[in-house]
């Protein structure tokens, strides 16, 4: 039987820059930041960002912070 991969699940804050693209923070991984051109870019490379930030947390036997609740997004009229 092989053995599953841990997933995990972490909110991501997407920021709009002035000059445009979004910069991505993972608020529970201080340290955390990515950025992209587009939603989708910044997305997967938040997501890239996320697996090398747990990857070094597990090298060196730091514990891997986990949400304990689920965010939802609700849109706010400016």
């Amino acid at each position: 039987m092989r053995k599953r991969k841990k997933e995990y699940s972490y909110q991501i804050n997407l920021i709009p820059d002035e000059e445009g693209g979004y910069t991505v923070v993972v608020p529970l991984l201080p340290g955390c930041v990515s950025y992209g051109g587009t939603i989708e870019e910044a997305t997967a490379n938040g997501r890239e960002a996320i697996q090398l930030h747990l990857e070094n947390l597990a090298a060196h036997d730091e514990p891997i912070p986990l949400e304990n609740s689920s965010a939802t997004a609700i849109e706010m009229p400016r």
